[in-house]
């Protein structure tokens, strides 16, 4: 059957399942059978929703997904409703972002209720990631992630995964908190992160990273407080003091204390020709080169 089968044949489903609700209100039928034709109207929804998503009609999966879900909870289906709305949620995501979300946080609201925060958590993720590639909405992106990161944290099973997940979400929350000009705010979680992960053996070579980014926020501010961060992260860290982003920062500085925008950007280069700057590292960079008298708009080149 083509496409456009598939959807005539849903759209009869849809009304059937709608049928079988109305006559399961009817006070005989309450008496005798009410919840059997609930059952049926929800896997009929069910069917038309697979049915409309064969035929990309996106919007109408998600809406059939969406009956579903409400009548699984009219039957006191948590899980079964929880599943129907992500699902009515990943199909609205291909033509109604909003609607999507609308629909992942009812889901959340169900796990949250039943106590599964692992799974409430990871739907904030998908929503976080719909903000921010669809909706362009970074304040709520980031609301969305600290969630998912206090959902993770609070979790006691399974640490070693669910420390590694709380993670991504925090750092994701700093890298746009330091693009908002939240310095203080990412200069927080990159030293948590950083110092939580040195102790690991599996991660403790990513808290380089997180130390240096702490650090070019702190520079960014206040040249003084990066040198004070700078000494108390080799002292706490002192693997950092060997690696190529301390070196840099130490190059920076100086550069800085003497106002030579050659030697700031030829520092740079040096590391980039190494390690490739990403638009984050370079961003935060050109932010402190700005601060070095006569440059301007400048750039690291």
């Amino acid at each position: 059957m083509d496409s456009t089968g598939k959807e005539r044949e849903a759209v009869q489903l849809m009304a059937e399942a709608e049928k079988r609700v109305k006559g399961s209100h009817s006070f005989l039928r309450g008496l005798f059978g009410g919840n059997t034709r609930v059952e049926e109207a929800c896997e009929m929804y069910t069917r038309a929703a697979n049915m409309f998503k064969i035929a990309k009609n996106w919007s109408a999966a998600g809406n059939a997904f969406c009956q579903a879900a409400k009548l699984h909870m009219q039957l006191q289906s948590k899980h079964d409703s929880a599943t129907s709305f992500v699902d009515a949620g990943n199909a609205y995501k291909k033509a109604d972002p909003q609607e999507a979300i609308n629909c992942l946080n009812a889901a959340i609201d169900i796990y949250t209720d039943m106590g599964r925060f692992t799974i409430a958590a990871k739907h904030h993720i998908t929503i976080a990631e719909i903000y921010e590639a669809e909706l362009v909405d970074i304040e709520k992106a980031i609301a969305h992630y600290e969630q998912a990161a206090d959902y993770y944290k609070g979790e006691e099973s399974n640490r070693q995964v669910v420390f590694k997940e709380a993670n991504k979400c925090l750092l994701k929350v700093a890298a746009y908190a330091a693009q908002l000009e939240q310095y203080q705010k990412a200069i927080e979680i990159y030293e948590q992160v950083g110092t939580n992960t040195m102790d690991n053996p599996l991660l403790k070579y990513s808290a380089k990273e997180y130390f240096f980014k702490a650090a070019l926020c702190h520079f960014i501010v206040d040249e003084l407080n990066a040198k004070l961060a700078l000494e108390k992260y080799e002292e706490m860290f002192p693997a950092f003091t060997d690696s190529r982003e301390c070196k840099l920062l130490k190059k920076l500085l100086e550069a800085h204390e003497e106002q030579n925008s050659e030697a700031y950007t030829e520092a740079v280069k040096e590391f980039d020709s190494i390690s490739r700057l990403d638009q984050w590292l370079t961003t935060m960079l050109l932010r402190i080169k700005k601060s070095i008298q006569g440059e301007g708009d400048g750039d690291l080149k």
